[in-house]
């Protein structure tokens, strides 16, 4: 028991870093920057932004997929929060877009604040313990089993992403071996071309018998 609460601890601390962690930049204006993140499937993923205040300019946030899907987007944006779920593994891409009308003179860059969790990160473990009436401990216990999936959803990941390079090297080998095999066959019927082409020229030309 007191070994697993002191795992519960570290996982609770490992939470707790994480959750604080944020990417802060600045846009310049008429400007557009991005963020590109691989997320699993079926994955939950949880954001908050912040837009520092700017005259005469309006920021656009749009987040999508690889395939152009819009699977947010705010016009405008200057605080909020955002969420949606992974229907297959893909890379997102978040992007910040700044507008001002032209002629507006200097105007500084605008800062951003991003904070993104997905998966285990991204539950809201409080309120699922209000919703099931769940103790603390139950509560750790849950987090330990969602972290817990969210791994062997990982190896599984990566051992279908090394089958599947395996597959390829072993496709790629096989061409290759096909391919020199071929290389060779052209090479020796051309060779063998070459020596009945000059013994016939040689004889047309009575150099040799």
């Amino acid at each position: 028991m007191a070994r697993l609460r002191v795992l519960s601890l570290s996982i609770s601390l490992l939470f707790v870093v994480q959750s604080v962690v944020s990417i802060s930049f600045y846009l310049p204006v008429r400007s557009r920057k991005c963020l590109r993140e691989e997320i699993h499937k079926d994955v939950l993923v949880t954001g908050e932004y912040e837009l520092s205040e700017q005259p005469n300019t309006k920021s656009n946030l749009k987040i999508t997929d690889s395939s152009g899907h819009i699977l947010y987007v705010k016009e405008d944006a200057t605080k909020g929060k955002f969420a949606f779920t992974t229907e297959d593994y893909d890379m997102f891409e978040v992007c910040f877009e700044s507008k001002s009308p032209m002629g507006t003179g200097r105007v500084p860059d605008q800062q951003i604040n991003l904070d993104m969790k997905h998966g285990v990160e991204a539950k809201n473990y409080e309120e699922i313990a209000k919703v099931e009436k769940l103790k603390p401990l139950e509560v750790e216990l849950r987090r330990l089993e969602d972290l817990s999936e969210s791994i062997v959803n990982d190896f599984a990941y990566m051992k279908k992403r090394e089958e599947e390079m395996r597959d390829t090297n072993e496709s790629t080998n096989t061409r290759v071996l096909y391919f020199s095999i071929f290389s060779m066959c052209c090479l020796i019927g051309l060779a063998t071309w070459q020596v009945f082409y000059l013994r016939r020229f040689f004889k047309a030309k009575k150099l040799i018998e």
